[in-house]
């Protein structure tokens, strides 16, 4: 009589495949992670009225764009006379060198382009602008 041996049942897990697929997602969704944030249509939300800016001792000195492209400042000899950009930041940087508490805000026509907004915060910021605030409508208006 031939006695076999009974085996026991093994209750290894060989776990090398797994980590071969978790890596293999990982590389995925690293690699399509930046890309999925590129086409997101954003409507804008209007603003109620807000205290984001509080006006201590000087008034807030406010740069506008208007639809054509144009740039004014509040502060100057005329505010309603158009100025280049280098103009603007040439006059916002004497008014910091005076106060540089002073707050300054971006009023931009609804119909001008972005990157103009954008030419505008760069100017700003290279005449040494420390923050940029951005003005917007109110629902009542």
């Amino acid at each position: 009589m031939y006695l076999r041996k009974k085996r026991r049942p093994v209750a290894e897990i060989n776990v090398v495949p797994y980590i071969d697929v978790m890596l293999v997602l990982l590389i995925i969704f690293m690699a399509t992670a930046p890309l999925i944030t590129h086409g997101v249509k954003v409507d804008l939300p209007k603003m109620s009225e807000s205290d984001l800016v509080e006006t201590k001792e000087a008034p807030p000195i406010i740069a506008s764009i208007d639809a054509e492209g144009r740039y004014y400042l509040s502060v100057g000899t005329d505010p309603e006379a158009p100025m280049d950009a280098v103009e603007v930041a040439a006059v916002i940087k004497l008014k910091l060198q005076q106060n540089p508490e002073t707050p300054v805000l971006i009023k931009g026509s609804g119909r001008v382009s972005y990157q103009e907004v954008l030419l505008l915060m760069d100017f700003l910021k290279n005449a040494g602008v420390p923050s940029v605030g951005l003005m917007t409508k109110s629902f009542e208006e």
